[in-house]
């Protein structure tokens, strides 16, 4: 005989339903307003963001000047100059070697159009010469036709260089004072907050500090080891730009995953132009090889699973924060996620029942039947 559905039990089923939907939508409107006020907060969120990042990678240093016996200023005014070296070392590196060897570039690309240009004339394709010409053509029309558009964009460039100088100087600064008075915000916290919200929003604040820390430092170290063997590679093969290629390497790492490909692709298509077919595809495998490496053996080694994400987590991750925001959304994807983790499992902690223990002479329950 079937079961009968019961009207109450599925009345009571779905006003728990209706309930839950409810409150998960005011969260959601919520969440969204939140972002909407971050967002419109932008000019000062994001700068904000990276003086965090440079504070957390650069915090051991200044707490190895403090503890030493410096003055919490000097330490952070010593650290912070050395970024500042640091960062103008590695624009250096970069603009440097490309500006020497623009030429050669430049000469690179033609020839690699030419055959580009030869092999589509060929089979299978057989497109002829003048095909390429007419599209050729139809192209600089189409760029003669932009230039209004070209010089907007000329102008909106140099407005983001602007805001750019803008936003490093602004995080340098808080990177000063977070490095100075970082010790002393928790405290200074804990007295402002009432009640419950002094020892909870302290605690998940400390635990978030030491994943981002965690994080940075980690891909930190793992973007230097794939910048040296990549690096390595492409010098032992003769590609051109070794220099700029394995920085390009070291600051993708950052963005996890999609960092990679990135860097990856540049220096495949950068040995192609330059030294040909057989050398691009050596140093597809060289990356292949590094990233695997890095992947199996010096990810698990160095985080040791400190962010408690899986990997399908990160990818999927990275590719909505890339989707939401583009490039910085990439960036700021995993750490975002790491937090979101870090507060998720302190709500699960306090909202979790302690496990109950049979009192004395309380019998413990009878094991399943096999």
């Amino acid at each position: 005989m079937s079961a009968i559905l019961s009207s109450a039990k599925a009345a009571a089923a779905l006003r728990t339903s209706a309930r839950v939907s409810a409150e998960l939508l005011v969260v959601a409107v919520m969440a969204a307003a939140t972002l909407w006020v971050l967002s419109r907060m932008w000019s000062i969120v994001w700068p904000l963001i990276i003086a965090l990042f440079l504070t957390t990678l650069t915090w051991p240093l200044a707490a190895f000047l403090r503890r030493r016996g410096w003055p919490p200023a000097l330490a952070a005014s010593v650290v912070t100059v050395l970024s500042l070296l640091v960062a103008a070392g590695i624009v250096a590196l970069i603009a440097v070697p490309v500006a020497s060897q623009s030429g050669e570039l430049v000469d690179g690309v033609t020839e690699g159009i030419q055959r580009l240009r030869e092999w589509a004339a060929g089979p299978p394709l057989n497109i002829g010469d003048d095909q390429i010409t007419g599209a050729s053509d139809a192209a600089m029309d189409r760029l003669q036709n932009s230039v209004g558009s070209a010089v907007s964009t000329v102008v909106t460039g140099v407005s983001t260089v602007f805001n750019g100088l803008i936003t490093a100087v602004l995080a340098l600064f808080l990177m000063f004072f977070f490095l100075k008075d970082g010790p002393r915000f928790l405290p200074w916290l804990t007295r402002q907050l009432p009640g419950r919200f002094a020892t909870d929003i302290p605690v998940v604040a400390a635990r978030g500090w030491q994943t981002l820390g965690s994080f940075v430092r980690s891909q930190a170290f793992v973007g230097l080891l794939d910048a040296v063997f990549i690096g390595l590679g492409l010098w032992i093969v003769g590609v051109p730009l070794v220099l700029p290629l394995a920085v390009l390497t070291f600051v993708s790492a950052f963005v996890p995953i999609v960092g990679a490909l990135f860097a990856g692709l540049v220096a495949v298509l950068i040995a192609l132009v330059s030294n040909g077919l057989t050398d691009a595809l050596i140093v597809l495998a060289i990356i292949v090889a590094v990233q695997q490496l890095e992947g199996n053996v010096f990810q698990p080694m160095i985080q040791s699973r400190s962010l408690g994400l899986h990997a399908a987590v990160v990818l999927l991750a990275v590719t909505l924060g890339g989707s939401l925001a583009g490039v910085v959304g990439s960036l700021l994807a995993v750490p975002v996620a790491a937090l979101i983790a870090v507060v998720w499992d302190y709500l699960r902690d306090q909202l979790s029942e302690p496990p109950h223990e049979p009192e004395a002479g309380e019998a413990l329950p009878a094991p399943a039947p096999s």
